[in-house]
Protein backbone atom coordinates (compact mmCIF):
# COMPACT_ATOMS: atom_id res chain seq x y z
CA UNK A 1 0.00 0.00 0.00
CA UNK A 2 1.21 3.54 -1.20
CA UNK A 3 0.17 6.98 -0.44
CA UNK A 4 -1.69 6.89 -3.53
CA UNK A 5 -4.17 3.94 -2.28
CA UNK A 6 -6.89 6.32 -1.27
CA UNK A 7 -6.37 9.63 -3.62
CA UNK A 8 -9.85 9.38 -5.11
CA UNK A 9 -10.93 9.98 -1.14
CA UNK A 10 -10.31 13.45 -1.86
CA UNK A 11 -13.59 13.73 -3.51
CA UNK A 12 -16.36 14.79 -1.43
CA UNK A 13 -19.01 12.84 -4.17
CA UNK A 14 -17.01 9.85 -3.86
CA UNK A 15 -16.47 10.05 -0.22
CA UNK A 16 -19.96 9.91 0.09
CA UNK A 17 -21.14 7.05 -2.47
CA UNK A 18 -18.41 4.92 -0.79
CA UNK A 19 -19.83 5.38 2.67
CA UNK A 20 -23.28 5.03 1.58
CA UNK A 21 -22.37 2.02 -0.93
CA UNK A 22 -20.47 -0.02 1.88
CA UNK A 23 -23.37 -0.02 4.16
CA UNK A 24 -25.73 -1.07 1.81
CA UNK A 25 -23.21 -3.67 -0.05
CA UNK A 26 -22.93 -5.28 4.04
CA UNK A 27 -26.85 -5.85 3.67
CA UNK A 28 -26.54 -7.41 0.15
CA UNK A 29 -24.06 -9.98 0.92
CA UNK A 30 -25.74 -10.46 3.95
CA UNK A 31 -29.27 -11.28 2.08
CA UNK A 32 -27.21 -12.88 -0.75
CA UNK A 33 -25.66 -15.53 1.49
CA UNK A 34 -29.31 -16.04 3.64
CA UNK A 35 -30.75 -17.01 0.20
CA UNK A 36 -28.43 -19.69 -1.07
CA UNK A 37 -28.69 -21.01 2.45
CA UNK A 38 -32.58 -21.30 2.85
CA UNK A 39 -33.05 -22.21 -1.20
CA UNK A 40 -30.81 -25.20 -0.69
CA UNK A 41 -31.91 -26.27 2.77
CA UNK A 42 -35.51 -25.92 1.34
CA UNK A 43 -34.91 -27.98 -1.72
CA UNK A 44 -31.27 -29.52 -1.38
CA UNK A 45 -30.59 -28.93 -5.29
CA UNK A 46 -27.87 -27.74 -6.43
CA UNK A 47 -29.65 -26.90 -9.85
CA UNK A 48 -32.25 -24.61 -7.54
CA UNK A 49 -29.12 -22.41 -6.60
CA UNK A 50 -28.07 -22.06 -10.12
CA UNK A 51 -32.03 -21.30 -10.66
CA UNK A 52 -31.86 -18.77 -8.24
CA UNK A 53 -28.64 -17.14 -9.52
CA UNK A 54 -30.27 -17.37 -12.87
CA UNK A 55 -33.32 -15.13 -11.93
CA UNK A 56 -31.29 -12.44 -10.29
CA UNK A 57 -28.74 -11.89 -12.85
CA UNK A 58 -30.21 -13.14 -16.32
CA UNK A 59 -33.07 -10.32 -16.35
CA UNK A 60 -30.27 -7.64 -15.66
CA UNK A 61 -28.43 -8.93 -18.48
CA UNK A 62 -31.60 -8.16 -20.89
CA UNK A 63 -32.73 -4.97 -19.57
CA UNK A 64 -29.04 -3.63 -19.17
CA UNK A 65 -29.02 -2.51 -22.61
CA UNK A 66 -32.37 -0.04 -22.19
CA UNK A 67 -30.19 0.68 -18.92
CA UNK A 68 -27.41 1.81 -20.94
CA UNK A 69 -29.64 4.10 -23.25
CA UNK A 70 -31.63 5.23 -20.30
CA UNK A 71 -28.10 6.49 -18.20
CA UNK A 72 -26.46 8.60 -21.41
CA UNK A 73 -30.03 10.00 -21.96
CA UNK A 74 -31.36 10.66 -18.61
CA UNK A 75 -29.57 12.21 -15.14
CA UNK A 76 -27.47 9.05 -13.80
CA UNK A 77 -27.54 10.66 -10.25
CA UNK A 78 -31.18 10.68 -10.66
CA UNK A 79 -31.85 7.11 -11.74
CA UNK A 80 -29.33 5.46 -9.37
CA UNK A 81 -31.67 7.68 -6.46
CA UNK A 82 -34.95 6.27 -7.84
CA UNK A 83 -33.31 2.59 -8.32
CA UNK A 84 -32.34 2.32 -4.98
CA UNK A 85 -35.25 3.27 -3.66
CA UNK A 86 -36.96 0.47 -5.86
CA UNK A 87 -34.48 -1.83 -4.51
CA UNK A 88 -35.55 -0.86 -0.75
CA UNK A 89 -39.22 -1.79 -1.84
CA UNK A 90 -38.12 -5.09 -3.44
CA UNK A 91 -36.11 -6.05 0.04
CA UNK A 92 -38.89 -4.86 2.04
CA UNK A 93 -41.24 -7.73 0.34
CA UNK A 94 -38.72 -10.26 0.55
CA UNK A 95 -38.28 -9.91 3.98
CA UNK A 96 -42.37 -9.85 4.66
CA UNK A 97 -42.39 -12.80 2.92
CA UNK A 98 -39.55 -14.92 4.90
CA UNK A 99 -41.44 -13.63 7.70
CA UNK A 100 -44.77 -15.46 6.77
CA UNK A 101 -44.36 -17.79 4.09
CA UNK A 102 -41.03 -19.54 4.76
CA UNK A 103 -41.94 -23.00 3.79
CA UNK A 104 -43.26 -22.10 0.94
CA UNK A 105 -40.84 -19.06 -0.28
CA UNK A 106 -38.99 -20.98 -2.94
CA UNK A 107 -40.80 -19.38 -5.58
CA UNK A 108 -41.60 -16.41 -3.87
CA UNK A 109 -37.62 -15.74 -3.26
CA UNK A 110 -37.17 -16.39 -7.20
CA UNK A 111 -39.65 -13.99 -8.69
CA UNK A 112 -38.56 -11.30 -5.94
CA UNK A 113 -34.58 -12.21 -7.30
CA UNK A 114 -36.18 -11.62 -10.91
CA UNK A 115 -37.58 -8.14 -9.93
CA UNK A 116 -34.27 -7.46 -8.14
CA UNK A 117 -32.85 -8.39 -11.50
CA UNK A 118 -34.67 -5.75 -13.56
CA UNK A 119 -34.19 -2.83 -11.15
CA UNK A 120 -30.29 -3.66 -11.40
CA UNK A 121 -30.50 -3.36 -14.94
CA UNK A 122 -30.89 0.10 -14.75
CA UNK A 123 -29.11 0.44 -11.54
CA UNK A 124 -25.47 -1.26 -12.80
CA UNK A 125 -25.01 1.15 -16.04
CA UNK A 126 -26.25 4.48 -14.75
CA UNK A 127 -24.06 3.95 -11.22
CA UNK A 128 -21.04 2.27 -13.01
CA UNK A 129 -20.80 5.52 -15.14
CA UNK A 130 -21.66 8.16 -12.44
CA UNK A 131 -18.48 7.14 -10.89
CA UNK A 132 -16.26 8.97 -13.06
CA UNK A 133 -18.25 11.61 -12.09
CA UNK A 134 -18.00 11.66 -8.71
CA UNK A 135 -13.76 12.05 -8.81
CA UNK A 136 -12.79 15.46 -9.75
CA UNK A 137 -9.64 14.81 -11.06
CA UNK A 138 -9.90 11.99 -14.12
CA UNK A 139 -6.34 10.27 -13.77
CA UNK A 140 -7.63 9.30 -10.24
CA UNK A 141 -10.50 6.95 -11.91
CA UNK A 142 -8.57 4.08 -11.80
CA UNK A 143 -7.63 4.21 -8.11
CA UNK A 144 -12.04 5.21 -7.01
CA UNK A 145 -12.82 1.77 -9.38
CA UNK A 146 -10.38 -0.12 -7.59
CA UNK A 147 -11.46 1.39 -3.96
CA UNK A 148 -14.85 0.53 -4.90
CA UNK A 149 -14.05 -2.84 -6.01
CA UNK A 150 -12.61 -3.08 -2.46
CA UNK A 151 -15.53 -1.85 -1.15
CA UNK A 152 -17.99 -4.71 -2.62
CA UNK A 153 -15.34 -7.56 -1.57
CA UNK A 154 -14.88 -6.12 2.39
CA UNK A 155 -18.55 -6.13 2.02
CA UNK A 156 -18.12 -9.95 0.53
CA UNK A 157 -16.06 -10.63 3.26
CA UNK A 158 -17.91 -9.58 6.25
CA UNK A 159 -22.07 -9.33 5.48
CA UNK A 160 -21.54 -13.64 4.41
CA UNK A 161 -19.76 -13.95 7.86
CA UNK A 162 -22.47 -11.90 10.04
CA UNK A 163 -25.18 -13.73 8.01
CA UNK A 164 -23.97 -17.33 8.67
CA UNK A 165 -23.97 -15.98 12.58
CA UNK A 166 -27.19 -14.40 12.41
CA UNK A 167 -29.06 -17.18 10.58
CA UNK A 168 -27.95 -19.80 13.25
CA UNK A 169 -28.47 -17.27 16.50
CA UNK A 170 -31.60 -15.31 15.18
CA UNK A 171 -33.16 -16.42 11.87
CA UNK A 172 -33.33 -15.60 8.35
CA UNK A 173 -35.30 -12.97 8.36
CA UNK A 174 -32.91 -10.81 10.45
CA UNK A 175 -30.72 -11.19 7.66
CA UNK A 176 -33.52 -9.76 4.96
CA UNK A 177 -34.83 -7.17 7.21
CA UNK A 178 -30.87 -5.52 7.74
CA UNK A 179 -30.76 -5.57 3.95
CA UNK A 180 -33.90 -3.59 3.44
CA UNK A 181 -32.57 -0.90 6.51
CA UNK A 182 -28.83 -0.98 4.34
CA UNK A 183 -30.75 1.15 1.77
CA UNK A 184 -31.37 4.22 3.42
CA UNK A 185 -27.72 5.55 4.17
CA UNK A 186 -27.19 5.44 0.37
CA UNK A 187 -29.79 6.69 -0.61
CA UNK A 188 -29.01 9.23 2.24
CA UNK A 189 -26.08 9.69 0.67
CA UNK A 190 -26.98 10.18 -3.06
CA UNK A 191 -29.19 12.94 -1.88
CA UNK A 192 -26.10 14.84 -0.16
CA UNK A 193 -23.59 14.99 -3.59
CA UNK A 194 -23.59 18.15 -5.75
CA UNK A 195 -22.49 16.63 -8.90
CA UNK A 196 -21.79 18.71 -12.06
CA UNK A 197 -24.69 18.94 -14.54
CA UNK A 198 -24.80 15.84 -16.88
CA UNK A 199 -24.92 17.05 -20.70
CA UNK A 200 -27.91 15.18 -22.31
CA UNK A 201 -28.42 14.52 -25.60
CA UNK A 202 -31.68 16.61 -27.48
CA UNK A 203 -34.84 14.78 -27.48
CA UNK A 204 -34.59 14.90 -31.36
CA UNK A 205 -31.45 12.74 -31.46
CA UNK A 206 -32.97 10.16 -29.70
CA UNK A 207 -33.29 6.76 -31.22
CA UNK A 208 -32.36 3.38 -29.63
CA UNK A 209 -31.83 1.27 -32.50
CA UNK A 210 -28.98 4.44 -33.98
CA UNK A 211 -27.86 4.71 -30.61
CA UNK A 212 -26.61 1.34 -30.25
CA UNK A 213 -25.70 0.80 -33.56
CA UNK A 214 -23.33 3.94 -32.28
CA UNK A 215 -21.87 2.05 -29.63
CA UNK A 216 -21.29 -1.30 -31.82
CA UNK A 217 -19.55 0.46 -34.18
CA UNK A 218 -17.12 1.65 -31.54
CA UNK A 219 -16.85 -1.32 -29.92
CA UNK A 220 -16.06 -3.16 -33.25
CA UNK A 221 -13.66 -0.65 -34.07
CA UNK A 222 -11.31 -0.31 -31.02
CA UNK A 223 -9.66 -3.76 -30.79
CA UNK A 224 -8.81 -3.04 -26.82
CA UNK A 225 -12.31 -2.90 -26.02
CA UNK A 226 -13.63 -5.80 -27.75
CA UNK A 227 -10.96 -7.98 -26.45
CA UNK A 228 -12.14 -7.08 -22.96
CA UNK A 229 -15.72 -8.28 -23.87
CA UNK A 230 -15.02 -11.11 -25.60
CA UNK A 231 -12.73 -12.27 -22.37
CA UNK A 232 -14.88 -11.31 -20.14
CA UNK A 233 -17.79 -13.26 -21.77
CA UNK A 234 -15.39 -16.01 -21.76
CA UNK A 235 -14.85 -16.18 -17.96
CA UNK A 236 -18.30 -15.50 -17.15
CA UNK A 237 -19.82 -18.18 -18.92
CA UNK A 238 -17.31 -20.99 -17.96
CA UNK A 239 -15.63 -19.52 -14.71
CA UNK A 240 -16.99 -17.14 -12.35
CA UNK A 241 -20.25 -19.22 -11.73
CA UNK A 242 -17.94 -21.23 -9.08
CA UNK A 243 -19.08 -18.95 -6.21
CA UNK A 244 -22.95 -20.99 -7.08
CA UNK A 245 -21.62 -24.07 -5.58
CA UNK A 246 -20.09 -22.91 -2.07
CA UNK A 247 -23.69 -24.12 -0.21
CA UNK A 248 -22.64 -27.47 -2.06
CA UNK A 249 -18.83 -27.31 -0.64
CA UNK A 250 -20.13 -25.86 3.02
CA UNK A 251 -22.58 -28.82 3.38
CA UNK A 252 -21.56 -31.42 1.73
CA UNK A 253 -18.13 -31.38 0.73
CA UNK A 254 -16.78 -30.10 4.45
CA UNK A 255 -19.88 -31.17 6.62
CA UNK A 256 -20.98 -27.70 7.77
CA UNK A 257 -23.73 -25.87 8.93
CA UNK A 258 -24.46 -22.07 7.47
CA UNK A 259 -21.88 -20.45 9.08
CA UNK A 260 -19.46 -22.53 7.49
CA UNK A 261 -21.01 -21.25 4.11
CA UNK A 262 -20.54 -18.12 5.82
CA UNK A 263 -16.28 -18.57 6.43
CA UNK A 264 -16.36 -19.68 2.75
CA UNK A 265 -17.79 -16.78 1.01
CA UNK A 266 -16.32 -14.58 3.71
CA UNK A 267 -12.62 -15.87 2.87
CA UNK A 268 -13.45 -15.42 -1.16
CA UNK A 269 -14.17 -11.82 -0.33
CA UNK A 270 -11.07 -11.26 1.69
CA UNK A 271 -9.21 -12.55 -1.08
CA UNK A 272 -11.02 -10.58 -3.45
CA UNK A 273 -10.71 -7.30 -1.17
CA UNK A 274 -6.63 -7.95 -0.82
CA UNK A 275 -7.08 -7.97 -4.97
CA UNK A 276 -8.86 -5.22 -4.94
CA UNK A 277 -6.40 -3.18 -2.53
CA UNK A 278 -3.29 -4.14 -4.65
CA UNK A 279 -4.92 -2.94 -7.76
CA UNK A 280 -5.57 0.24 -6.14
CA UNK A 281 -1.89 0.74 -5.45
CA UNK A 282 -0.83 0.20 -8.76
CA UNK A 283 0.97 3.35 -10.19
CA UNK A 284 -0.91 5.49 -12.65
CA UNK A 285 0.55 3.97 -16.29
CA UNK A 286 0.65 0.59 -15.29
CA UNK A 287 -0.03 -2.17 -17.67
CA UNK A 288 -3.14 -3.09 -16.95
CA UNK A 289 -3.52 -5.73 -19.08
CA UNK A 290 -0.64 -7.69 -18.31
CA UNK A 291 -1.77 -7.64 -14.45
CA UNK A 292 -5.45 -8.91 -15.50
CA UNK A 293 -3.37 -11.59 -17.52
CA UNK A 294 -1.36 -12.69 -14.76
CA UNK A 295 -3.90 -12.68 -11.78
CA UNK A 296 -6.39 -14.58 -14.20
CA UNK A 297 -3.71 -17.50 -13.91
CA UNK A 298 -3.88 -16.95 -10.28
CA UNK A 299 -7.68 -17.20 -10.58
CA UNK A 300 -7.50 -20.45 -12.80
CA UNK A 301 -4.71 -22.36 -10.51
CA UNK A 302 -6.28 -21.35 -7.03
CA UNK A 303 -9.56 -23.17 -8.45
CA UNK A 304 -7.65 -26.03 -9.36
CA UNK A 305 -6.16 -26.83 -6.24
CA UNK A 306 -9.28 -25.59 -4.07
CA UNK A 307 -11.42 -28.57 -6.06
CA UNK A 308 -8.67 -31.11 -5.08
CA UNK A 309 -8.29 -30.59 -1.26
CA UNK A 310 -10.28 -31.92 1.11
CA UNK A 311 -8.65 -30.19 4.23
CA UNK A 312 -10.93 -27.34 5.01
CA UNK A 313 -8.49 -25.22 5.92
CA UNK A 314 -6.09 -25.43 3.04
CA UNK A 315 -9.14 -25.20 0.95
CA UNK A 316 -9.94 -22.04 2.75
CA UNK A 317 -6.50 -20.73 1.70
CA UNK A 318 -7.02 -21.42 -1.52
CA UNK A 319 -9.92 -20.18 -2.42
CA UNK A 320 -8.68 -16.88 -1.02
CA UNK A 321 -6.02 -17.02 -3.29
CA UNK A 322 -8.02 -17.88 -6.28
CA UNK A 323 -10.10 -14.72 -5.20
CA UNK A 324 -7.13 -12.51 -5.42
CA UNK A 325 -6.71 -13.76 -9.16
CA UNK A 326 -10.78 -13.12 -9.97
CA UNK A 327 -10.64 -9.53 -8.49
CA UNK A 328 -8.85 -8.57 -11.73
CA UNK A 329 -11.24 -10.18 -14.03
CA UNK A 330 -13.88 -7.91 -12.70
CA UNK A 331 -12.66 -4.42 -11.37
CA UNK A 332 -9.60 -4.20 -14.44
CA UNK A 333 -11.84 -5.19 -17.22
CA UNK A 334 -14.68 -2.75 -15.80
CA UNK A 335 -11.22 0.06 -15.50
CA UNK A 336 -10.27 -0.29 -18.99
CA UNK A 337 -13.61 0.36 -20.35
CA UNK A 338 -14.01 3.32 -18.48
CA UNK A 339 -10.81 4.90 -18.78
CA UNK A 340 -10.83 4.28 -22.11
CA UNK A 341 -14.58 5.04 -23.41
CA UNK A 342 -15.98 8.54 -24.12
CA UNK A 343 -18.70 9.80 -22.29
CA UNK A 344 -21.20 9.74 -24.63
CA UNK A 345 -20.04 6.10 -25.07
CA UNK A 346 -19.90 5.22 -21.82
CA UNK A 347 -23.18 4.06 -20.57
CA UNK A 348 -24.57 2.04 -23.38
CA UNK A 349 -20.31 0.60 -23.71
CA UNK A 350 -20.38 -0.34 -20.14
CA UNK A 351 -24.12 -1.88 -20.36
CA UNK A 352 -23.25 -3.94 -22.70
CA UNK A 353 -20.23 -4.90 -20.56
CA UNK A 354 -22.62 -5.80 -17.84
CA UNK A 355 -25.34 -8.07 -20.50
CA UNK A 356 -22.07 -9.93 -21.47
CA UNK A 357 -20.67 -9.94 -17.77
CA UNK A 358 -24.55 -10.83 -15.93
CA UNK A 359 -25.92 -12.38 -19.44
CA UNK A 360 -23.94 -15.10 -19.24
CA UNK A 361 -22.86 -15.90 -15.90
CA UNK A 362 -26.23 -16.99 -14.91
CA UNK A 363 -26.19 -19.24 -18.07
CA UNK A 364 -22.99 -20.40 -16.41
CA UNK A 365 -24.60 -21.51 -13.07
CA UNK A 366 -27.52 -23.24 -14.32
CA UNK A 367 -25.02 -25.17 -16.21
CA UNK A 368 -22.51 -26.07 -13.85
CA UNK A 369 -25.51 -26.30 -11.14
CA UNK A 370 -26.79 -29.06 -13.60
CA UNK A 371 -23.49 -31.05 -14.65
CA UNK A 372 -22.20 -30.82 -10.95
CA UNK A 373 -25.30 -32.86 -9.87
CA UNK A 374 -23.61 -36.16 -11.98
CA UNK A 375 -20.02 -35.23 -11.78
CA UNK A 376 -19.50 -33.67 -8.17
CA UNK A 377 -19.11 -30.37 -7.18
CA UNK A 378 -15.25 -30.95 -6.91
CA UNK A 379 -14.82 -32.31 -10.56
CA UNK A 380 -16.81 -28.90 -11.82
CA UNK A 381 -14.94 -27.29 -10.11
CA UNK A 382 -11.47 -28.28 -11.55
CA UNK A 383 -13.19 -28.05 -14.75
CA UNK A 384 -13.12 -24.68 -14.31
CA UNK A 385 -10.06 -23.79 -13.16
CA UNK A 386 -8.32 -25.51 -16.37
CA UNK A 387 -10.62 -23.77 -18.29
CA UNK A 388 -9.94 -20.19 -16.64
CA UNK A 389 -6.11 -21.21 -17.78
CA UNK A 390 -6.92 -21.94 -21.30
CA UNK A 391 -9.22 -18.70 -21.72
CA UNK A 392 -6.17 -16.34 -19.66
CA UNK A 393 -3.92 -18.22 -22.38
CA UNK A 394 -5.42 -17.26 -25.45
CA UNK A 395 -5.90 -13.98 -24.11
CA UNK A 396 -2.08 -13.56 -22.99
CA UNK A 397 -1.73 -14.74 -26.77
CA UNK A 398 -3.37 -11.77 -28.39
CA UNK A 399 -2.07 -9.20 -26.08
CA UNK A 400 1.45 -10.40 -27.19
CA UNK A 401 0.55 -10.13 -30.89
CA UNK A 402 -1.49 -6.73 -30.33
CA UNK A 403 1.91 -5.36 -28.94
CA UNK A 404 3.86 -6.85 -31.96
CA UNK A 405 0.90 -5.14 -34.56
CA UNK A 406 1.84 -1.90 -32.71
CA UNK A 407 5.17 -2.09 -32.51
CA UNK A 408 5.51 -2.68 -36.50
CA UNK A 409 3.33 -0.41 -37.05
CA UNK A 410 5.53 2.40 -35.29
CA UNK A 411 8.72 0.97 -36.91
CA UNK A 412 6.76 1.55 -40.72
CA UNK A 413 5.93 5.26 -39.65
CA UNK A 414 9.48 6.27 -38.87
CA UNK A 415 10.92 4.84 -41.82
CA UNK A 416 9.86 7.15 -44.31
CA UNK A 417 11.06 9.76 -41.89
CA UNK A 418 14.49 8.09 -41.87
CA UNK A 419 14.80 7.98 -45.36
CA UNK A 420 13.87 11.60 -46.03
CA UNK A 421 16.69 11.92 -43.50
CA UNK A 422 19.45 10.05 -45.66
CA UNK A 423 18.54 12.31 -48.78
Amino acid sequence: MNFTTFNSFKSRNFRLFFMGQSVSLLGTWMQKTAVSWVIYSLTQSKFMLGVTVFATLFPTALMSLYGGVVADRYNRHKVLLITQIVSLVQAILLTISIIFIKDQAVWTIIVLSAVLGVINGFDVPARQSLVREMVDNKDDLPNALALNSSMVNLSKLIGPAIAGFILESYGDQVCFGLNAMSFIPVIISLLLMRLPKQELKPSADRNIKREFKEAINYITSTPEIHSILIFVGLMSLFVLSYTTLTPAFAKDVFNGSASTLGVIDGVIGFGAFVGAIFLASLKPGTDLSKILAVNSLIFGIGLVLFSNTDNYYLALLLIAVAAFGMMSVRTITNTIIQVNVPNEFRGRVISIYVMTLTGLLPIGSLAIGSISQYIGVQSMVLIQGVLAIIITLFYGRYLKKQKLKKENLALLEQQPEQGLGVK
